[in-house]
C-alpha cells in the first residue's frame, strides 16, 4: 500500500511539473511593418545594402498608443496563464547591456560581437515566443474601426506557430486597447489552442535549433580528420553526427552541409531539459547542448580545443582548432 501511494505521488508531481512548464513564455512586440510605417526604425548598412531595423524604443516614446496596447495583449494573455516578458523593461536592459557587449572581442583577431536588434532582443528576453501584432483603425463616419493581424514566432527558428486576424465593431468613443481587446477575444481560444499545441510538440519532440561546427583557418584539425571511437575508425564529422543521433530527441536531425570545414545541421531536436550529474534539472538551450558537443570533443580520443559561438537563441556554432 505504501508503495502505491508512493508511486502516485511521484506520478503527481511529475505531472504537476510538466503543466508547470507547458506554458511557453511570451513577449508582445509591435510588428515589424506597423514600426516602419510609422516611422519608427533605424537604417543600418548590412553588407553594402541598407536595411530598415525596428526601433522599439522610439516606438514607445513617440506612441502612447502602442503602449496601451501591448500592455492589454499582455493582460490578454495573462488571464490565460501565459507568461509574459515585457518588452519596455526589456529594453531597458538591453541599454545597460549594450555598453558591455561594446567593450566585448573576440581573443584571436579581436572582431567585436555581431548581433542584429531582434537578436539582441531574443537573447535577452529569453522569450519562447515572439508575439507581433500590426493593427490600423479607420475612420467610418463617427465610428473607428481597428483591423489586426497578430503572429505567434517561435524566437529560436522563426517560424509561425500560430496566428490571427481580424476587424473589430464600429465604435465611436472606444480607445485604441478597447477596440483591440473586442477585436480580439473572439480569436483568442484558436490562437492560444495553436501556442499550446506548438509548445506540447516541442515537449514530446524536442525544441528545434540549428548547430553548426566550423574549422578555423589553420586548424591542425578538419571535419574530415579521421579519429577511432568507440571502436569505429570515421571522419570527425561522422563521429559528430553519431553524438547528435544519441543526443537529439529520437535521433532527429537533417545535414545540410558537409565539407571538410563545414558541417551544418538544421532542424535539430534538443530535449526541453537537461539533468546535471547531481540530478538537478535546467532548461536545456542551444548553448547548453553545444557545450555538452564541446566536452565530447575535448576529451580522448579527439582532445579538440573548441569555441562556442551562439547566434540569438535558436543557433550555435562550434569552431574547432583553438578558442
Amino acid at each position: 500500500m505504501k508503495k502505491l501511494i508512493l508511486i502516485f505521488l511521484i506520478i503527481m508531481v511529475s505531472l504537476i511539473a510538466y503543466s508547470q512548464a507547458k506554458k511557453p513564455t511570451i513577449m508582445v512586440v509591435p510588428s515589424d511593418n506597423f514600426c516602419i510605417s510609422k516611422g519608427y526604425f533605424s537604417t543600418v548598412t548590412i553588407n553594402g545594402a541598407e536595411q530598415k531595423i525596428p526601433n522599439y524604443k522610439k516606438a514607445f516614446q513617440e506612441n502612447d498608443q502602442i503602449r496601451l496596447v501591448i500592455t492589454k495583449m499582455g493582460a490578454i494573455m495573462s488571464d490565460r496563464s501565459f507568461p509574459l516578458k515585457d518588452l519596455e523593461q526589456t529594453l531597458k536592459s538591453i541599454d545597460t547591456e549594450g555598453t558591455e557587449l561594446s567593450m566585448m572581442s573576440s581573443k584571436s583577431s579581436g572582431a567585436a560581437i555581431k548581433e542584429s536588434p531582434i537578436d539582441v532582443l531574443k537573447r535577452t528576453a529569453k522569450a519562447d515566443i515572439i508575439m507581433d501584432i500590426d493593427y490600423s483603425i479607420k475612420r467610418q463616419g463617427p465610428n473607428q474601426i481597428i483591423s489586426f493581424n497578430l503572429r505567434g514566432l517561435d524566437a529560436y527558428t522563426n517560424k509561425q506557430v500560430a496566428a490571427a486576424a481580424g476587424v473589430g465593431s464600429p465604435s465611436s468613443f472606444a480607445t485604441a486597447d478597447l477596440l483591440l481587446e473586442e477585436a480580439v477575444l473572439s480569436q483568442m481560444d484558436g490562437f492560444n489552442g495553436q501556442l499550446s499545441k506548438h509548445f506540447d510538440d516541442m515537449f514530446k519532440n524536442g525544441r528545434e535549433v540549428v548547430v553548426v561546427v566550423r574549422a578555423w583557418n589553420g586548424s591542425e584539425v578538419d571535419l574530415e580528420t579521421e579519429f577511432t571511437a568507440n571502436g569505429e575508425k570515421e571522419s570527425l564529422a561522422q563521429h559528430i553526427e553519431n553524438w547528435m543521433s544519441t543526443n537529439t530527441v529520437s535521433g532527429r536531425f537533417s545535414t545540410v552541409d558537409a565539407t571538410e570545414n563545414v558541417l551544418k545541421m538544421d532542424q535539430v531536436r534538443i530535449p526541453m531539459m537537461y539533468t546535471y550529474s547531481s540530478g538537478r534539472e535546467v532548461a536545456m538551450d542551444t548553448k547548453r547542448f553545444v557545450t555538452n558537443l564541446n566536452k565530447y570533443l575535448a576529451a580522448p580520443p579527439f582532445n579538440i580545443v573548441t569555441k562556442i559561438y551562439q547566434r540569438g537563441l535558436g543557433e550555435a556554432w562550434l569552431i574547432i582548432g583553438e578558442k
